[in-house]
């Protein structure tokens, strides 16, 4: 029998019973308990989604007291995660809560995602983003996005019905993108963001209006102007599984003047990619030769791969890893940052 708190919206004939019986099934996790996260999960809730869970590493403090209402500051230094779920079990005793304090990670995503009918991204941070997106492709989930910059918020829907994705509109990641930590944000703000969050949300299990799929919905709130973006669906910048076993290592951590006993630095950019690099214990093998070449990459070194932008790193890493070895790392940095820093020390 279904709750009677919901009598309002099943009188909606766009939702009824049958509506109110498909939130009842959803599940929905959410990513992050920060502002957005606030926004989203009471509304959520009180719609009657079945199953919501939430996770977030983080933990409260003072300062996210102004716009993350689900706390107080007798919360504070508590888990988000579990502080929200908390407080909201108490009003919506009906609705199943699931709380993890950790951090969403290539890791964790993939097992966690496939429990999971949607995904909200109510994170603010970009590599978060990049996470969810690729995980969802690859768990094949739909995704809810918004990012709040001071008084403008975008929303969008990813990945859902054969839609586009994230890397469709942002195909790689931007280097100077500021968080509502530096930036600044009203609470009010990052309010809308999520309802307009949680409204796609609903509108996407009860199969009803438009969703935001293939474009992008930028709201400015001291304007009150809507501006809707569609972008080009066409070219799928996708990561590999590799991307969610990979390990990294920062090229400043790593003696570049003793490679003899550091290990091996693996290029896989093609022969004619320029700049050329001059280092001790440096291979070069293009990708497309790689797997045929395993003989000279040694087994007993750790291995650091580059390229020119770090996508055929990415490959790299998983094909050497399908192959038995173990000491493989990534570089965060490009073949011309690895140039720069060895012009330097030398």
């Amino acid at each position: 029998m279904l709750d009677r708190r919901y009598t309002r919206q099943m009188t909606l004939p766009q939702v009824g019973e049958s509506g109110q019986e498909k939130l009842a099934q959803a599940r929905v996790l959410i990513v992050g308990a920060g502002g957005l996260g606030n926004a989203v999960l009471p509304y959520l809730a009180s719609s009657g989604i079945g199953t919501l869970g939430v996770i977030d590493g983080d933990e409260v403090s003072l300062c996210n007291l102004h716009r993350q209402v689900l706390f107080s500051e007798s919360d504070i230094a508590l888990s988000k995660s579990e502080t929200a779920c908390k407080k909201l079990s108490i009003q919506f005793p009906a609705i199943e809560f699931k709380s993890y304090s950790e951090f969403l990670t290539g890791q964790n995503a993939l097992a966690l995602f496939r429990n999971y009918d949607l995904i909200v991204d109510a994170t603010d941070a970009i590599e978060a983003r990049y996470l969810i997106n690729d995980a969802s492709i690859l768990t094949n989930k739909p995704f809810v996005h918004a990012s709040v910059y001071r008084f403008q918020f975008q929303v969008a829907v990813f990945n859902a019905h054969q839609s586009g994705s994230y890397r469709c509109l942002y195909p790689l990641s931007p280097t100077n993108s500021q968080t509502c930590a530096e930036a600044g944000v009203m609470p009010t703000t990052v309010a809308m963001a999520g309802l307009y969050q949680a409204n796609e949300v609903l509108k996407y299990f009860l199969e009803i209006g438009q969703l935001l799929t293939n474009e992008m919905l930028l709201v400015d709130t001291l304007t009150n102007r809507q501006t809707h973006f569609a972008y080009d669906t066409q070219h799928h910048d996708f990561i590999t599984p590799s991307f969610f076993a990979l390990t990294y290592a920062p090229i400043e951590k790593i003696r570049l003047g003793q490679t003899k006993q550091i290990g091996i630095f693996l290029d896989v950019r093609n022969d004619e990619e320029l700049p050329f690099i001059t280092l001790e214990n440096y291979l070069r093998i293009p990708l497309a030769s790689l797997t045929i070449q395993l003989s000279l990459v040694p087994r007993n070194k750790e291995i650091y791969i580059f390229c020119q932008s770090g996508n055929r790193s990415i490959d790299a890493h998983h094909i050497l890893i399908e192959n038995g070895y173990t000491n493989v790392y990534c570089l965060h940095e490009t073949a011309a940052q690895i140039n720069q820093v060895n012009s330097q020390i030398s």
